[in-house]
């Protein structure tokens, strides 16, 4: 069979298959950067199926979990008939519980649960109707700025290991096999009701949070800070904040703008320092 009698075939044989398919084959090869080449069981003229590092196992390393000649059942998440390739993902043939869960969640769903774990990175949450999962002390995940919409320094802040929460199902992380959650998502934005009553020329009193290279942060209300540009502190302009204002230090300011887009406050002093 020529190349062009190879592909039609190809493409036929690949219009059988359809994503949430179980699909059995024979490895082929195994990169570092492509993953674990695949033949397809009904399809031998060459390999059609792909799997991805990240979808190969959450338990191993790819080059632990597969090798060459090894058979393999994994279920397709991706048909590309111009490419010619099934991408397949070993992960949910391997935890098929925790898979169905994943795959099932819906963004914006509530998922309640018991906070497991609080690293440096983030908050594992166990769910109350979720498997466990097979590395993690829990299935949920919640970055660090999803844990509040305020600025905080660490997740136990907000947090405490044992402590039940309510979260907003953000996406399926498929690279570590998390449900990533939003508890901030559950409260009002302090910065959309805001916004909701302040105009720009408007004067407020506020206090130094943060000073930095370009300029200092002054909160205005309770969880709304905003920031006042290095070049507006002074005149002549200073190369540094420190010296005119601290952490701490008190300042009546005048709101310059508000984008609620991106949740940014511009003030400037309504007094030179």
């Amino acid at each position: 069979m020529g190349a062009a009698g190879d592909d039609q075939a190809a493409r036929e044989f690949l219009a059988g298959i359809h994503v949430g398919d179980i699909c059995g084959g024979t490895v082929e090869e195994v990169t570092r950067s492509q993953g674990v080449v695949v033949t397809l069981d009904g399809f031998s003229a060459r390999p059609l199926g792909v799997v991805w590092p990240a979808d190969v196992s959450w338990r191993r390393k790819t080059a632990e979990a597969v090798e060459v000649g090894r058979r393999i059942t994994a279920e397709v998440v991706a048909v590309d008939l111009d490419e010619g390739r099934v991408r397949l993902a070993m992960t949910a043939t391997e935890n098929p519980e925790l898979w169905a869960f994943l795959t099932s969640r819906q963004p914006g769903e509530v998922l309640s649960g018991t906070v497991a774990a609080i690293e440096r990175f983030g908050v594992f949450v166990a769910l109350d109707d979720g498997p466990e999962h097979p590395v993690f002390p829990g299935v949920g995940f919640i970055t660090i700025p999803e844990l509040s919409w305020r600025r905080i320094d660490a997740a136990s802040d907000v947090v405490r290991v044992g402590q039940r929460v309510s979260c907003e199902f953000l996406q399926f992380d498929d690279w570590n096999g998390e449900a990533r959650l939003s508890l901030r998502a559950m409260r009002p934005d302090p910065f959309a009701v805001f916004a909701e009553g302040v105009t720009v020329g408007r004067a407020l009193h506020g206090q130094v949070t943060k000073v930095v290279p370009f300029g200092v942060f002054v909160r205005v209300a309770d969880g709304i800070e905003g920031l006042v540009q290095l070049r507006e502190l002074a005149e002549p302009p200073v190369e540094t904040a420190e010296g005119i204002l601290g952490v701490g230090g008190e300042l009546m300011v005048v709101v310059t703008e508000v984008d609620l887009e991106r949740r940014r406050l511009a003030l400037s002093p309504a007094h030179r320092p």
